[in-house]
């Protein structure tokens, strides 16, 4: 249980359990607000979509290719990590939910290697069926381990596309090492605070193979299920040695208490949280966050402010239509309660190595971090050129424009340009090409999905190289195909 703060009917314990991850500002995934007591979890295959199981017969009893790596066994006990220093970084949920990509992605490897042609086949194949997918999977899951339940949600609505998203994404970005193993990592990190342990890698590893190898059929042999196995063996090894190592250097997940609450509109509030211990991060990072109302739901917030010296941590929070954790915050949160903070994650941060100046755009509750960025930019003292504009669709959206403009008033290398979309009739990334020039900028991106797509296509058009361009969205382009 909490332990603090208010006892309201009906509060439950926390629990580990995967959720996904998308910054900012939980606008992307509308989940159906479900009463409490109506979440009741029955035996599958009932609450899934997929077909019934007969007891699959087991995914490795198949001949196989001449090279195949021995199938899911468990993973190799961690080495001591080697110590280093690293900016915190994304995480996910044990399927795999809305992983995140640094902005800066390298180029695709020109000839793919066998097994990333093989992994990109099957991926091809399901994805027509991705519901069927997916449901079958947590089906077998559960039905072969129940033990493993626990660690999701009661409500397994969202949590159920998110493992094609993930794969989609290493799939992509099977053939370029860095990117990926950077990616994994981050899942690694993040998987700490649903409780997922080394020795729940190969149950999943087993139940993904009987899933794919289903509703992939007409493709599936023996090479096929050897480039799985090799594929997610290293996998799941990357992410257990990096969940090691940021044990050794930060708790899985952080408790806070709510200590002020304001509410800006009906439907967007300002929330200030105290943590029970320090928590480093940096300007336009963002975190994960879970309620006491919705045990196991995590969503993500843009940290609203630079690092404090009083330790404080404030969020902007718009609840949006059947937002589950959004609502909670926004219509019944009040100080004294308690929520948890994952590990902050994200690399839409200040390089302050170089003078270049900064093009910032902020869409709805996306200003958030980008408020962030100009305190960062005022407190290192720079005089570099700081451009925001502010994008809203109303005059009522504006909820945080007097801060705006009160920190344009007292810092003269920053200009701050609302875009009201009713007013202008022009959307955010169009206002942006009457200005400028922009190519020796430093573009940031906060806002919904749609809005960074554009943006990034007209920063580009405007002649802003892709690695001069920072969001935390990518992955939403990779689940897309764009």
């Amino acid at each position: 249980m909490f332990g603090r703060g208010r006892t309201d009917p009906g509060r439950e314990q926390f629990g580990p359990g995967p959720q996904p991850p998308v910054p900012a500002q939980e606008q992307r995934l509308a989940e159906p607000r479900v009463p409490v007591q109506e979440q009741r979890f029955h035996e599958p295959p009932a609450p899934f979509d997929g077909p019934r199981l007969p007891e699959p017969p087991a995914p490795f009893d198949r001949p196989r290719s001449p090279e195949p790596a021995e199938p899911f066994q468990k993973p190799r006990s961690p080495e001591p990590p080697v110590s280093r220093q690293a900016p915190p970084v994304p995480e996910a949920g044990p399927s795999g939910p809305e992983p995140r990509l640094p902005a800066q992605r390298s180029a695709p490897t020109p000839q793919p290697s066998p097994d990333a042609v093989l992994i990109r086949r099957t991926m091809a194949e399901v994805g027509p069926v991705a519901d069927k997918v997916t449901s079958y999977f947590y089906a077998l899951l559960f039905v072969r381990h129940p033990d493993l339940r626990p660690l999701f949600p009661a409500a397994m609505d969202t949590q159920r596309d998110r493992l094609l998203k993930a794969l989609l994404t290493a799939a992509e970005h099977i053939d370029n090492t860095p990117v990926l193993v950077d990616y994994l990592q981050n899942l690694g990190r993040g998987h700490r605070k649903y409780g997922t342990r080394p020795e729940h890698y190969p149950a999943v590893g087993e139940c993904l193979i009987g899933s794919l190898s289903r509703f992939a059929s007409a493709i599936w042999d023996a090479e096929t299920e050897a480039a799985w196995v090799r594929a997610y063996t290293t996998i799941s090894q990357v992410m257990i040695d990096a969940a090691a190592a940021d044990e050794l250097r930060a708790p899985a997940w952080w408790y806070a208490e709510v200590v002020a609450h304001d509410l800006r509109t009906p439907d967007i509030a300002v929330i200030t949280v105290r943590p029970d211990q320090p928590y480093p991060f940096l300007a336009g990072q963002y975190t994960s966050l879970e309620t006491p109302w919705w045990p196991r739901i995590w969503r993500h917030y843009s940290f609203a402010s630079a690092p404090r010296s009083d330790g404080l941590l404030s969020f902007h929070v718009k609840a949006v239509p059947a937002g589950w954790v959004s609502n909670a915050l926004v219509h019944r949160a009040r100080p004294g309660d308690i929520i948890r903070l994952g590990p902050p994650a994200g690399s839409m941060t200040v390089d302050h190595t170089t003078d270049s100046g900064l093009l910032c755009l902020g869409g709805g509750t996306g200003i958030a971090p980008i408020k962030a960025l100009v305190e960062d930019v005022a407190e290192h003292g720079e005089r570099r050129p700081v451009e925001v504009f502010y994008g809203a669709r109303t005059d009522h959206d504006l909820y945080d424009i007097d801060t705006m403009l009160r920190l344009q008033q007292s810092h003269p290398w920053l200009a701050v340009r609302p875009v009201v979309d009713q007013r202008a009739h022009l959307h955010l990334p169009d206002a942006v090409r009457e200005y400028g020039p922009w190519n020796e900028y430093d573009a940031y991106l906060s806002g919904p999905p749609g809005m960074i797509r554009s943006g990034v296509d007209a920063l580009r058009a405007a002649g802003i190289p892709s690695d001069r361009i920072r969001h935390d969205s990518v992955e939403e382009l990779v689940a897309a195909g764009d």
